[in-house]
């Protein structure tokens, strides 16, 4: 039996033993340039005193910090993957102007890990971005259905609506088009999958496929715990 229906075991392996080289690499990089890295002294001094820390454990701390800051970039690129390997969508890569388009059901995505990825006025910018590839008669994508995918949203409540982010420089928001949409992580897994479940079970067999991926090195004792963050953020 495969772990989940809508996606290849030997593909989400891939990507998890991808993340995880990542998130190795990351940390090694943050070591290595800790000393290079232009570091606040007076917030220094202020973690290690006000949080009663000695100067070993804030550096690991900040260590980890900085390196979580980088991998929190390829959590995004990890759904990206995920989602691009299920069957009728096609992951367009790193570097393209979309993330993943579905030719068969005429729909493009563009995918963010989290609600605040892009700062609030740098939607504008996106919205006339999908717009200029759904409206113009030249585009190959005219007429398909954009999408502005956040993974981990704002709320727990789930959307698929209009996106029509506030346009500073015209003092209005934009324009209301139902071919340009946001819509929050879990529905789309469920769109692109047809899982109603498809994000929590797909969180669900993480912990076996890290250990497994890890070779063992790693295993969640605490799962409860981390699946409550999970019911905060989606459910």
């Amino acid at each position: 039996m495969p772990y989940l229906d809508w996606i290849r075991d030997a593909d989400l392996e891939s990507e998890i033993k991808h993340l995880l080289e990542r998130a190795k690499s990351a940390q090694c990089d943050a070591e290595a340039d800790f000393g290079k890295n232009v570091i606040d002294p007076f917030s220094a001094m202020f973690v290690m005193s006000g949080f009663d820390l000695d100067f070993d454990t804030w550096a690991k701390a900040e260590t980890t910090r900085q390196s979580q800051k980088t991998l929190q970039n390829h959590i995004g690129e990890f759904h990206q993957n995920v989602l691009g390997s299920i069957d009728g969508w096609r992951n367009m890569r790193t570097g393209n102007v979309i993330d993943l388009v579905s030719e068969s059901d005429q729909k493009f995505a563009e995918v963010k890990n989290k609600y605040n990825t892009i700062s609030g006025g740098k939607l504008a910018d996106l919205y006339y971005s999908l717009d200029s590839l759904v409206m113009p008669k030249t585009s190959i994508y005219k007429d398909y259905t954009a999408y502005y995918v956040a993974i981990v949203p704002k709320r727990r409540s789930r959307y698929d609506k209009v996106f029509t982010p506030s346009d500073k420089g015209k003092g209005e928001k934009c324009a209301a088009n139902e071919k340009i949409r946001e819509i929050d992580g879990a529905s789309f897994y469920t769109m692109a999958s047809g899982d109603e479940n498809a994000l929590r079970n797909l969180y669900a067999i993480l912990p076996e496929l890290i250990e497994k991926c890890s070779e063992g090195r790693y295993r969640f004792d605490n799962m409860d715990k981390l699946q409550n963050f999970f019911n905060l953020a989606f459910e």
